[in-house]
């Protein structure tokens, strides 16, 4: 990206948390991730379609990536399709190697993940792309919904530093549109911990598309399952266009 290009995309973000307000000066896209210079560990928790196919993005930018679900047979196999810096593991061994987490899962199975993995989710960034769907998920999607899912996934996944990721748009336009030419599919984010969205940022961008922060959890509910953005596929000018927020 030109730095020009870049300046361009200056904005300031409003991040809320539950006591208060931090107030940043954002920097250019490219910034966010200057320091970064070293491939990440990352946990994928639920390597179905979304988690497969960010998963092999990361793997494919450099990062190493341990795949985990319900099937560990599935996740060897999809680690060995995707080659060097791929492997699978239990959940558990997933969440302990991952510097960074990415949960994508159905949405009812945040709370016995949150559960059973709270040692190794404490402290820990979790990039959340679950959707609570009330036709799959029951009663508790319709509570998640009704709060918020930047809201009600923390409360799920107790210490971890959450970021809304991934959740707005199918894995099939996520794997297709990566590193596309010209303007790049816009990915919304949401989260309170600003070392969390940076390293959000870095991330979507790794994976081939561009970050829109959206700002604080709270305002995850603007992409949520059911709002007039989700599941339509957008440039980031388009995104930031139809979710109110300044180029």
């Amino acid at each position: 990206m030109k730095t020009s290009d870049a300046m361009q995309r200056n904005r300031r973000l409003v991040l809320q948390s539950a006591g208060a307000s931090l107030v940043l000066w954002a920097l250019p896209l490219g910034a966010w991730a200057a320091d970064a210079t070293k491939g990440l560990k990352i946990g994928v928790i639920g390597s179905g379609r979304v988690g497969g196919t960010i998963g092999a993005l990361w793997v494919k930018a450099g990062h190493e990536v341990m795949f985990s679900s319900l099937d560990i047979e599935h996740d060897r196999k999809l680690a060995a399709s995707i080659g060097a810096g791929a492997r699978a593991g239990t959940p558990k061994e997933a969440a302990a190697f991952g510097e960074v987490l990415f949960f994508a899962v159905p949405y009812a199975a945040l709370p016995g993940l949150g559960r059973d993995l709270a040692a190794e989710i404490k402290g820990k960034i979790a990039l959340d792309a679950s959707n609570p769907i009330p036709g799959r998920d029951g009663d508790m999607a319709k509570e998640a919904l009704a709060k918020g899912t930047g809201v009600a996934s923390p409360q799920f996944l107790p210490g971890a530093r959450i970021v809304r990721a991934y959740n707005e748009v199918g894995y099939n336009r996520m794997r297709d549109d990566a590193h596309r030419a010209g303007e790049r599919l816009g990915i919304p984010l949401a989260g309170d911990d600003a070392q969390a969205l940076k390293t959000a940022v870095r991330l979507v961008q790794d994976a081939g598309h561009e970050p829109v922060v959206v700002g604080g959890l709270a305002r995850a509910r603007e992409f949520d399952y059911g709002t007039s953005v989700f599941g339509r596929p957008m440039t980031a000018a388009e995104l930031r266009k139809a979710l109110g927020l300044k180029p």
